[in-house]
C-alpha cells in the first residue's frame, strides 16, 4: 500500500488522522496501509473520498500484483 502512504504522507496526515477520518483505530489504519488486514471496498471507498480519488486510483496496481 505504498501508494496510501504517499497519499496520506503528501496530506500532511498522521495514521491517527486517517483513523478519525475513517472512524476506527489508529492500529486498524495502520494494519490496512501496511497490508496487514485485508482492505474491504466499503473501507476503499471510504479512503479514496478522503482524497477525493476513485479507489482504483489507489488500490488497483496493488490488488492487480498480488491477485492478477
Amino acid at each position: 500500500m505504498n501508494k496510501l502512504q504517499k497519499y496520506r504522507e503528501k496530506n500532511n496526515f498522521t495514521f491517527q488522522d486517517m483513523a478519525d477520518f475513517l472512524n476506527i483505530s489508529k492500529t486498524y489504519y495502520w494494519q490496512l496501509e501496511k497490508s496487514k488486514r485485508r482492505l474491504s471496498y466499503t473501507m476503499a471507498i471510504k479512503i479514496s473520498d478522503i482524497f477525493n480519488l476513485k479507489p482504483d486510483d489507489l488500490f488497483y496496481e496493488n490488488f492487480k500484483s498480488k491477485y492478477l
